[in-house]
């Protein structure tokens, strides 16, 4: 069980997979006033970079999930670094359908909502999870701007303009799910820059080491690519920000 490989080789040097910056991470930790010994679940957890730095500055407990078994290897490894794996697991698994066996006090899914199906099934299944007063942390991207055209929206890897809402329009959604939104941060164009075109590197650098790799003409046409894509779309089209919800 994995992610899709290019994805690995893409995103094998990041430890934050989306659009955030550490310091993103511990304003949002700051903004939910994080008590000692909160209880943390991370459907999609990645690197574990959000756990294991809430866990060393806000003494939080939790679990991060993600299929990723590079991911999930840099996660724990992640957590001996901080000195916090006695506080944080990560478990190498599916997201999809993970319910705790004991409810936490927030339930997390930062940037993988396809693991629901959507904002609104993932909201579900984190709720599984969740205490009656606890809070649900979800990211999403949004549209900064809607795309004039399919086409522009196509070139934000989005299906069509309706894959995505407006920031407004996004956030009166949770409200239609019946839930108030509590806090937002919300990720900078330099957050952006950093997670894609740190992937920039990381393929010119895998590609000099596995020149005769099956995925080399993959990742050599991404390359080339990438860069225009990336600033001509995405950049300029394509918000995103983590959204904490509690149920009304």
């Amino acid at each position: 069980m994995d992610i899709p490989r290019i994805f690995n080789i893409m995103e094998s040097a990041h430890r934050i997979h989306n659009p955030f910056t550490p310091e993103k991470f511990a304003t949002l930790g700051e903004a939910l006033r994080l008590d000692s010994g909160t209880s943390v679940l991370d459907l999609g957890s990645g690197s574990g970079e959000m756990l294991c730095t809430w866990a060393r500055d806000y003494k939080i407990v939790g679990t991060g999930v993600d299929m990723s078994r590079l991911f999930s290897k840099q996660a724990k490894l992640r957590a001996e670094e901080l000195g916090v794996a006695d506080r944080i697991r990560f478990i190498h698994d599916d997201a999809a359908g993970y319910v705790t066996d004991e409810k936490v006090g927030i339930a997390a899914c930062v940037g993988a909502t396809w693991i629901g199906g959507g904002v609104a099934g993932t909201i579900e299944l984190l709720s599984k999870s969740l205490i009656a007063d606890g809070i649900i942390l979800v990211g999403e991207p949004y549209w900064r701007q809607l795309p004039p055209t399919e086409d522009v929206a196509k070139g934000c890897f989005a299906n069509s303009i309706s894959d995505y809402l407006t920031l407004p329009k996004l956030l009166t959604s949770f409200g239609d799910l019946g839930y108030d939104v509590v806090e937002m941060v919300l990720a900078n164009q330099d957050g952006w820059d950093r997670y894609e075109a740190a992937k920039w590197l990381t393929m010119r650098q895998w590609l000099e080491a596995n020149p005769n790799d099956d995925l080399s003409e993959v990742v050599r046409e991404k390359l080339s690519s990438e860069p225009e894509r990336y600033t001509s779309y995405t950049r300029e089209y394509m918000g995103w920000g983590v959204f904490a919800l509690m149920a009304r």
